[in-house]
């Protein structure tokens, strides 16, 4: 980030409904004769809590891909505050923060050190530094285990410390992939639970197929089914029938 955001008061909240919007206009991608997404509209709202829901290959991923710059469209467009990714990808990277579905975490380095060695390489440096990993630690509860290897640590505690790290210089955009994907009951409702704080304060991407997850966690919802935007809304008129998979039975017989 740019330097009066690594000089800002790190421990001060974001104010709230923070965060950067994300504009999609019939985004397409292909790979060969695949095709990934088909001619994506979406508009998601700053400061919105959204969660993309869909079975694997539904193009979830390949949708984050795309709004961090790391694929291209083949056609449509698509910009994160106002920015292309495709164009501008230095950019877009300084106002996010990702966690991936499988954590590309060092396991050999200590959690203070991770996270010092991470604010390093987005920018920042000295009592700013310190702040930024102080407030990680606190905000994400990892001060126990501060000193301890990460790769001694459980599932659930490694999740947190790539919370962490993604939220270092506090994006206005956090992507969170598959959040609790082999996580136990007990450390899914932990990481639910520091997910939910941070509602209000960036604007949350969700991918997941978990539809209680969304439920938990959303304030708004969308559907991909084959790539095709299938159904959007809230989670209450989306998610809150009886039968939960209905939504996807039906998303189905749309989109084919």
């Amino acid at each position: 980030m740019n330097g009066a955001v690594a000089s800002a008061d790190v421990d001060a909240l974001p104010l709230p409904g923070r965060g950067i919007a994300i504009e999609a206009h019939t985004l397409t991608r292909r790979f060969g004769e695949r095709l990934a997404l088909d001619a994506l509209t979406l508009r998601i709202e700053r400061g919105a809590s959204f969660a993309l829901l869909g079975a694997n290959g539904a193009g979830k991923t390949t949708f984050i891909r795309l709004v961090t710059g790391a694929l291209l469209p083949t056609s449509g467009s698509l910009t994160v505050d106002g920015i292309s990714p495709a164009l501008r990808p230095a950019e877009v990277h300084a106002r996010i923060g990702f966690v991936m579905e499988t954590s590309r975490l060092y396991p050999e380095m200590r959690v203070r050190g991770f996270l010092r060695f991470m604010g390093g390489a987005r920018g920042l440096a000295g009592a700013a530094l310190v702040r930024a990993v102080d407030a990680a630690l606190a905000r994400f509860q990892l001060e126990p285990v501060a000193s301890r290897l990460v790769g001694n640590l459980s599932k659930g505690y490694q999740q947190r410390v790539s919370l962490a790290q993604a939220f270092l210089d506090d994006p206005p955009l956090l992507i969170v992939d598959e959040p609790t994907g082999g996580l136990d009951p007990v450390q899914r409702r932990e990481v639910q639970a520091l997910l939910r704080g941070l509602r209000g304060k960036c604007t949350l991407l969700l991918c997941t197929h978990d539809l209680e997850e969304a439920r938990t966690l959303a304030t708004r919802v969308g559907v991909l089914h084959a790539g095709r935007l299938v159904a959007e809304g809230e989670p209450s008129e989306l998610l809150g029938g009886a039968d939960e998979l209905a939504l996807f039975r039906a998303s189905v017989e749309r989109a084919t």
